[in-house]
C-alpha cells in the first residue's frame, strides 16, 4: 500500500497456537518452541515525509501506550526506526503514525508488530533491498519476537523466539479474540510459575489441510505459561471458560503470556453468534473477530 509520499503498513496480532518451554539459559532467559498464526486485526504504521523525525500515537490504546511512554526512546516503534537510519545512514526525516488498535501487554505480539511493519516500511520508503546482512541481527536486537512477525506466516519458532522454521501450509480459519482490558506483564508471568519441568521439542506437520487437523494436533500440546499468567490474573480463567462454553467454539487457548485468549471455529457465522454472547456477558472486555492466516500484511 504505497504512492510516492507515503507507506502504509499493517502490523497484525501474532497468536501462538502452542507455546512449550524447553530449557533456560545461563542469562535468565527461557527458551521455548511455539506454533504461531498471524491474524487479519491488528495496528498500523504509516509513515511519511516531515522536516524532523517525528512520531505519534492514535486509536483505541493510544492513551495506555501513551501512559507507558510511547515517545520515549523505549518505544519499539522509535528504536526500530532509529536503529535502521543509523545503520544504513539515513536521515530519519518522517513522521510515523502508529494506530494502535490491539490491546497493550496483550500477548499478541503488538509490540513486535508494529516495529517488524516499521523496518519493513521504512525499507520500503528508502527504496533498501530486503536481502541485506544487517536486517536480521537488527531484528534480534529489537526483541526476540520481532523477526517472526516480518513476514507474518505461520511457522514453528524456537530458542527465545529468534529461530524460525519453514512457512507452514495452514488454512483460513475463523477466530474469536478475548482481551480482559488488564495488561499481562511477559516478566511477571515467568516471576509467577514458569515450569520447571521443561519439554523436549515436538514434530509439528508442515501442512494441515483442515482446522480438524490443526486442532487434534493442537490437543497434543499447551501453553506452558498459563499457569503464570492466571495466577497473575485470575480473569483469564473466566476468559477461557466463556470461549469453551460456546456451543461451536472448536478450541481455545491462551495465546503468549495473556491476557488475550483465542477459539476457533469452523464458520464466521459461528463465531460472530459466540461473540455476541460473549460481548453481552462481558461488556468490559476486548472482543473481536478475526480470520486467522489471512492477514492483509502490506
Amino acid at each position: 500500500m504505497t504512492d510516492k509520499h507515503s507507506i502504509r503498513v499493517f502490523a497484525p496480532a501474532k497468536l501462538n497456537l502452542f507455546l512449550h518451554l524447553t530449557g533456560c539459559r545461563s542469562d535468565g532467559y527461557h527458551t521455548l518452541q511455539s506454533l504461531i498464526g498471524f491474524a487479519d486485526i491488528g495496528d498500523i504504521i504509516e509513515i511519511e515525509p516531515a522536516e524532523h523525525f517525528h512520531f505519534s500515537v492514535e486509536g483505541s490504546f493510544a492513551k495506555t501506550l501513551e501512559k507507558e511512554g510511547a515517545q520515549s526512546d523505549d518505544n519499539l516503534v522509535v528504536k526500530a526506526a532509529q536503529s535502521l537510519a543509523q545503520i544504513v545512514d539515513k536521515n530519519l526525516d518522517v513522521h510515523i503514525r502508529l494506530t494502535k488498535n490491539l490491546p497493550v501487554a496483550a500477548g499478541l505480539g503488538g509490540g513486535s508488530s508494529d516495529a517488524a511493519a516499521t523496518i519493513w516500511g521504512l525499507q520500503e520508503y528508502w527504496g533498501l533491498s530486503r536481502d541485506t546482512p544487517y536486517l536480521w541481527p537488527l531484528l534480534t536486537r529489537l526483541g526476540a519476537d520481532v523477526p517472526m512477525c516480518l513476514h507474518c506466516q505461520p511457522q514453528v519458532v524456537k530458542g527465545i523466539g529468534e529461530e524460525l522454521g519453514s512457512a507452514l501450509l495452514m488454512p483460513e480459519i475463523p477466530v474469536l479474540l478475548v482481551n480482559p482490558l488488564q495488561s499481562c506483564s511477559t516478566t511477571d508471568v515467568f516471576l509467577r510459575g514458569a515450569n520447571k519441568v521443561f519439554k523436549d521439542n515436538i514434530d509439528v506437520p508442515a501442512d494441515f489441510s483442515s482446522v480438524f487437523e490443526l486442532i487434534a494436533f493442537l490437543q497434543k500440546c499447551n501453553n506452558d505459561l498459563f499457569d503464570g499468567a492466571v495466577s497473575l490474573l485470575p480473569e483469564i480463567s473466566n476468559i477461557m471458560a466463556a470461549l469453551e462454553t460456546q456451543k461451536n467454539c472448536l478450541f481455545a487457548r491462551m495465546s503468549g503470556s495473556g491476557a488475550s485468549c483465542f477459539g476457533l471455529f469452523e464458520t464466521m457465522n459461528e463465531a460472530e453468534k459466540a461473540a455476541k454472547i460473549i460481548v453481552k456477558d462481558n461488556p468490559d472486555w476486548w472482543v473481536k473477530l478475526a480470520w486467522l492466516n489471512r492477514p492483509e500484511r502490506y
